[in-house]
């Protein structure tokens, strides 16, 4: 009998934290993957925004929208029943108010299927964070690179490296907390940044290239396949290259369409040769 797989819940996630055993997050964009990650018992599964570069091919995060989000995480939650559902809010979806934080955040869950949330920003967002974790829906807050700020933290590069940047990192992280976060990711930052909130907070810490000392690791799906064309970042370990093996069965179906060795028999339905005869004299037609 095929053993029933657990619910994952918050509960479970800071059970694993006290066991020290380790939480496993994926960003998944599409229903295949989210097959594959239920199937294997990936603990979250995160619509994040970078599916708009990643599947829509956009420039950057802070162009994809909210109807974009919503198709992604409608499509996920078709394919995820057990992993925790989470969606990362888009740009400007909960900056600018409390109230507008609220309402976006119960259409991703109404309208999208997510369970939970991930915010990312520093402690000048923690107010609308809050009011989210209050009106019941969880929130994960994301601290580091935040590429929604992209242009204001210099580009896609490591945060925490001196003294007082890493304080300005702690600070949001502890403010998020406070805030209510269930969670925290931190992403490139520098491993003892992430190795101090992983002791210091009674919350999970999830890290995104930001070391192996947290209570669990975050990836971008298409990253573990390098199949996002423009970028792979150096944090993210590349287990098998899919654009070459793509690009050879494309070039072998092209092949085989011009050479007319596909569609075989064996991929094609025939009429009985009796229903032939009746068809063709129908049609007055005398098939070579």
């Amino acid at each position: 009998m095929k053993e029933q797989k657990k619910k994952v819940t918050i509960p479970y996630l800071m059970e694993k934290k006290r066991k020290k055993d380790q939480i496993t997050m994926m960003a998944i964009y599409d229903y295949p993957n989210a097959v594959v990650a239920e199937r294997t018992g990936i603990d979250i599964v995160c619509v994040s925004d970078s599916g708009g570069m990643a599947v829509f091919g956009k420039e950057n995060t802070t162009s994809v929208t909210f109807e974009e989000c919503m198709i992604m995480m409608q499509t996920v939650s078709r394919g995820c029943k057990t992993g925790l559902r989470m969606l990362d809010m888009p740009y400007m979806s909960f900056h600018t108010s409390p109230e507008k934080a609220i309402e976006n955040a119960a259409r991703f869950v109404a309208e999208g299927g997510a369970e939970v949330m991930k915010c990312e920003g520093n402690r000048h967002h923690a107010k609308n964070i809050e009011a989210i974790v209050k009106a019941g829906i969880p929130v994960m807050g994301h601290v580091g690179v935040t590429p929604m700020r992209i242009t204001q933290l210099g580009g896609f590069i490591a945060q925490g490296k001196t003294g007082d940047r890493a304080k300005e990192i702690v600070d949001d992280a502890m403010a998020m907390y406070e805030a209510g976060c269930f969670s925290i990711l931190c992403e490139v930052t520098t491993s003892e940044v992430c190795e101090y909130l992983t002791e210091t907070l009674p919350i999970p810490v999830i890290s995104l290239g930001a070391g192996n000392k947290a209570d669990g690791v975050h990836i971008i799906t298409c990253d573990l396949f390098k199949l996002y064309d423009r970028h792979t970042p150096r944090h993210s370990k590349v287990y098998v290259e899919l654009l070459p093996i793509m690009e050879k069965v494309f070039r072998d179906y092209i092949a085989d369409v011009t050479s007319h060795q596909y569609p075989g028999p064996e991929h094609t339905v025939f009429m009985q040769q009796s229903e032939l005869e009746k068809f063709s004299n129908l049609v007055n037609w005398h098939k070579a």
